[in-house]
């Protein structure tokens, strides 16, 4: 169910895994959407935000600071493997107050090495932001219809901005055109829709604001680096 915001920081390094559902995870500025599948890593001392608005199930798997070295120093999400998503469901046997055995440090060492090397080979969920409190409404906004023809003359008018000043101040702020802005997040949302393995390909299309397939797979081809029927093959693989 839809939860509080919850603002907090681990003394241990914190890794988040969205089984089910889809949260939104908030770290300096920086947010992404954390679809079915997907993980986040959040060294520790680190303060985050968790926004839950619709049912979600996670694993999480917390450990000493330094325990895997391999990871960024910095927060991160990441597409998981099946392999990984396998481990990290198998470690739900050891709680907080499990005495950890020589074995299990060897396989949370094994687990997080694997997820460190799916760093790197991840799409970038991250949604667009800015620090402007106007684009960050307009942002919203789009964010609210991306299932519409929405245009950037519609969203510069909710603002009370021409359309020039808003294309000019998304470019220097957010670091992408409005245009570009809508395309990350209807490709974010096409990627949390094709984990849930509930829709057609060609309905998640239309979700996403598209009216025809080809479109659509040009697009997620260019943000994922392969096909939408690929990428759902391989989360459910």
């Amino acid at each position: 169910m839809p939860r509080p915001t919850l603002d907090a920081a681990f003394e241990r390094d914190y890794l988040l895994y969205a089984l089910s559902g889809a949260l939104r995870v908030s770290v300096a500025g920086n947010c992404w959407l954390l679809p079915p599948s997907f993980a986040a890593w959040v060294p520790a001392n680190t303060l985050l935000r968790i926004n839950i608005e619709k049912p979600v199930t996670t694993c999480s798997v917390l450990t000493t600071p330094g325990f895997c070295t391999r990871f960024p120093t910095t927060p991160v999400v990441f597409q998981m493997s099946p392999m990984a998503r396998q481990m990290i469901q198998y470690c739900k046997d050891w709680g907080a107050d499990t005495p950890l055995t020589p074995q299990a440090e060897q396989f949370f060492q094994t687990l997080l090495n694997v997820c460190s090397d799916l760093v790197a080979k991840s799409i970038d969920v991250r949604r667009p932001t800015s620090t402007d409190p106007t684009l960050r409404q307009a942002i919203d906004i789009t964010e609210a219809h991306l299932a519409d023809a929405i245009t950037a003359g519609q969203v510069a008018r909710k603002i009370n901005m021409s359309e020039r000043s808003m294309q000019r101040r998304f470019h220097k702020d957010v670091g992408m055109t409005w245009s570009e802005t809508l395309t990350q997040l209807r490709m974010i949302h096409a990627a949390a829709l094709l984990a849930e393995d509930r829709s057609s390909i060609i309905q998640i299309a239309g979700d996403v604001g598209f009216s025809s397939l080809s479109a659509f797979n040009r697009a997620f081809r260019k943000f994922a680096a392969t096909t939408p029927t690929e990428f759902r093959n391989a989360l459910l693989g």
